[in-house]
């Protein structure tokens, strides 16, 4: 990178547009830099999940998976880049069924929450959701590979999954939804 980002200010966007990485600008209220922006939020609630207390191997798994959101921010920055492939998908679905292999069957809803690890995985699977949706959004518009949509899919699942896991290990459990406490 060098000094290219020696000066942060540019004062180029000042007039609502930004750049993406091809050098075209477009408003920063368009559907690719939402998309993008979203992933970037999204990278930075699993920063903060990482943080505090989760396993090695969870924390091994999050920060390969931040690398792999910064990846995927660059490609939707910009249009016709490929940087998520099958294979960063299937290694999510290698570790979705590793980690829910050792879960009991979910017989209710779960709600957010199961310490502070399991709440900030919670909030960094909803924002995971809304950048999957903004992406589909980007999509209607422009050309979007279909692995980005489900790379941002399967690592919602996966973050459920390690909620639930986290919940466990921090010795919270989960909070069970009571669907019959109005009757």
């Amino acid at each position: 990178m060098g000094n290219r980002l020696s000066k942060i200010y540019t004062r180029t966007g000042d007039d609502g547009t930004t750049g993406l990485g091809d050098g075209t600008r477009v408003a920063k209220d368009s559907a690719r830099v939402n998309a993008y922006g979203t992933v970037d939020e999204a990278n930075s609630c699993i920063g903060v999940l990482l943080a505090g207390e989760v396993p090695d191997d969870v924390r091994a798994l999050l920060t390969r998976i931040q690398h792999q959101l910064f990846d995927l921010g660059g490609e939707l920055c910009i249009p016709g880049h490929a940087a998520i492939f099958d294979a960063d998908i299937d290694a999510l679905e290698a570790s979705l069924d590793h980690y829910n292999e050792g879960l009991p069957v979910l017989k209710e809803f779960i709600l957010p929450g199961g310490g502070e690890a399991a709440a900030r995985c919670h909030v960094a699977r909803t924002v995971v959701r809304r950048a999957e949706r903004d992406t589909v959004t980007l999509s209607r518009h422009d050309a979007v590979r279909p692995q980005a949509i489900r790379y941002l899919n399967r690592l919602s699942d996966l973050l459920f999954v390690l909620s639930r896991v986290l919940a466990r290990a921090g010795g919270h459990g989960e909070v069970l939804w009571e669907h019959d406490r109005r009757r």
